[in-house]
């Protein structure tokens, strides 16, 4: 697939340039002023040739969040308009172009529970949600393509789905949300989530001494189903990749965690999990261990530049060294950390130590959207009162590349996508700098990040191919997906989960909470 956009604004190391940006077999493969046409002797295809003239009319740097490195662009006689040799050109004037975000963490069947749990903490929260958790694969169809559509329209071209089983139903499930993110066309990293471990040991025992109910499946079965899903479902020139995805130190055993380490050596895949998300997870990991939870997947050799973590609220300084030291990615969720009252990750030690963060929506009943600008604003601004010293926080621009290369980085594809760069992944987002909420015009990224946009998105392009063209999805029929999810729930303000009343005297009792019953 071949086409240019023409005239779009990207950022520079001082400021923003209008350029055009050709693609070519899926990746880019110019960035210049007026690029010449596709079958003018100035271009035979591929990238630039090594002997043309760089650039020089301020190609975005190699530290900006628009441009990573490649192989230069060249110069050209101006382009005049017309015919570019059967190539589409598309208009970008008036337009801001991105490299997509990654919604980095999220759980797209919780999107038919969003707006219904009360305020609780992660440990009661879950109780809840698995007693009412969707049971047919078709809703977890509808409700991954929910979470695609509702990621493309808020600058996102990547999702990860740490995706929530049908018990008995696991490969089913898979195998709907695989069909939805192949028919919408995001790049989709599906994570099955997997635990061999009853809800009960998710939570620290306190002084008591409680005999855990055996859990639906066994270690055993649980790494053989994860190894036939990753040989049906893992296709990455098609879009879906797997990844190895334990729900982390809570609910699972070290067996799991090393058979996914197995897994993950042996097909070459990605690793996830959440990690200490809330402080009786930090609790547990030292009734578990006596030491650190950070400090025992590194012994059991979980961590590595391949391995993202969700959330990582509670980390201590020795923690972050040994992110840093491992290589591994920090998924940063913090509305889901703020709705659940889990905490406010250290996201500026991570910066400052070089641990690489990116960003997540976190699954749609904890936020309760799949608005990954908003989780990037919130992600950014919120730790503006962590630390006094303004010069830590986080620049616009530096959400930017969080979202987009970060993300990239913790799903080893930093060298594919993440950024403008030649030869790389055609994945980016065109923005209309004429939307009301992105006027009146002053820095672009900073009205995009720190603004409240709305119908900002024109067009998204998922590995060259067109997803989105002036602001509405053209993959599939979004109205229809609309009645479907409006005629399969129902209004409802109330329900009692029996599982939240049977344990909460004991995290109550445990967290130090008064009044245990």
């Amino acid at each position: 697939m071949s086409f240019t956009i023409q005239n779009a604004l990207i950022p520079v190391e001082n400021g923003y340039e209008t350029a055009d940006v050709q693609v070519v077999d899926n990746c880019i493969s110019a960035i210049a002023p007026n690029n010449p046409p596709f079958n003018s002797p100035a271009y035979q295809g591929g990238n630039p040739p090594s002997n043309s003239p760089p650039y020089q009319g301020g190609n975005p740097p190699s530290n900006s969040p628009a441009y990573q490195g490649g192989n230069p662009p060249f110069n050209s006689p101006p382009y005049q308009g017309g015919d570019r040799g059967g190539q589409t050109v598309i208009n970008g004037k008036n337009k801001l172009l991105l490299p997509g975000f990654v919604n980095a963490h999220t759980h797209s069947s919780e999107m038919w529970q969003r707006g219904i749990i009360p305020p609780l903490p992660l440990e009661l929260w879950i109780a809840e949600l698995e007693d009412f958790t969707p049971l047919e694969p078709e809703q977890v169809y509808l409700s991954a393509l929910g979470t695609a559509v509702e990621t493309l329209l808020s600058g996102g071209t990547s999702v990860v789905d740490h995706l929530v089983l049908i018990p008995g139903q696991e490969l089913e499930t898979i195998a709907a949300a695989v069909r939805a993110y192949q028919e919408i066309g995001i790049r989709a990293f599906i994570g099955p989530l997997i635990q061999d471990e009853s809800l009960t040991a998710g939570m620290p025992s306190g002084d008591r001494d409680i005999e855990h109910a055996a859990y639906i499946r066994s270690t055993k079965a649980t790494l053989e189903f994860m190894e036939t899903a990753i040989k049906q479902f893992h296709n990455p020139e098609k879009g879906v990749n797997m990844l190895v995805a334990p729900t982390g130190i809570q609910l699972r055993s070290d067996a799991l965690f090393e058979g996914c380490i197995e897994l993950s050596d042996r097909y070459n895949l990605c690793r996830h999990a959440h990690l200490l998300e809330t402080s009786a997870q930090k609790q547990l990991a030292d009734e578990k261990y006596g030491y650190s939870a950070v400090e025992h997947l590194q012994r059991i050799g979980y961590l590595s530049p391949r391995t993202s973590l969700a959330h990582c609220v509670w980390l201590d300084d020795s923690d972050i060294a040994i992110m840093a030291e491992t290589g591994a990615t920090v998924v940063h969720n913090p509305l889901s950390n703020l709705r659940l009252g889990s905490g406010i990750a250290p996201i500026l030690k991570y910066r400052q130590a070089g641990v690489n963060v990116s960003f997540g929506c976190d699954g749609a009943a904890s936020n309760d959207s799949q608005d990954l600008l908003e989780a990037i604003k919130i992600g950014s601004i919120l730790h503006n009162i962590t630390d006094l010293d303004y010069r830590q926080w986080i620049t616009p621009r530096q959400s930017v590349e969080m979202a987009s290369l970060g993300g990239a980085k913790g799903l080893n594809l930093a060298d594919e996508m993440g950024s403008l760069t030649v030869g790389k992944k055609a994945d980016f987002v065109l923005y209309d700098l004429t939307s009301l909420s992105l006027l009146p015009r002053t820095d672009p990224i900073g009205l995009l990040i720190l603004g409240r946009p709305t119908n900002a998105v024109d067009s998204v392009w998922v590995n060259g191919k067109q997803i989105v063209a002036e602001g509405k999805v053209k993959t599939i029929d979004v109205d229809a997906l609309r009645r479907e999810l409006f005629d399969r729930s129902e209004w409802t303000s109330k329900r009692q989960s029996q599982t939240v009343s049977d344990i909460e005297a004991h995290y109550r009792k445990v967290m130090n909470l008064q009044g245990y019953s």
